[in-house]
């Protein structure tokens, strides 16, 4: 992974689930390719403007690993092309980084606020196959 400024290439492969099953989330050069782009376009810039830090709770997932966390078939994070994101105020957070995307018209694909009733993350995505970005952005609760 390039070097950035806010974040490491381990951030985005470390799994709780895949070290307890003993799964090996081991990234392909294009897989890391999507990621240096995803921090480049969006991460890094998010963070800087953020100010504070922004924790990575899940990054790339190999298909193992996806489907031990019920992920979903064709989930961006399958391909290094998504991140959930947690900070320590996560409502704050949520309603920066929905501000920060529309004020600065950063392009993305995905943006979901997400909730699952015991803690609030952040998924975002890029396209970096294609580059044909929908810009969604919506909250779920799951």
């Amino acid at each position: 992974m390039a070097k950035y400024r806010y974040f490491t290439l381990r951030e985005f492969l470390k799994s709780p689930k895949a070290a307890e099953l003993g799964i090996d989330n081991t990234p392909t050069w294009e897989v890391v390719d999507n990621l240096n782009a995803l921090v480049e376009n969006i991460l890094d810039p998010l963070r800087a403007a953020y100010g504070r830090p922004i924790t990575v709770s899940s990054g790339y997932r190999c298909p193992a690993l996806n489907k031990a966390v019920n992920g979903a078939n064709g989930s961006a994070h399958l391909r290094g092309d998504a991140a959930d994101l947690q900070a320590a105020d996560p409502v704050g957070f949520k309603r920066f980084v929905r501000e920060w995307l529309m004020k600065t018209g950063t392009k993305f694909d995905q943006c979901i606020l997400e909730s699952d009733g015991r803690s609030e993350w952040v998924h975002i995505s890029l396209k970096t196959a294609t580059g044909a970005q929908r810009g969604q952005l919506f909250s779920m609760n799951i």
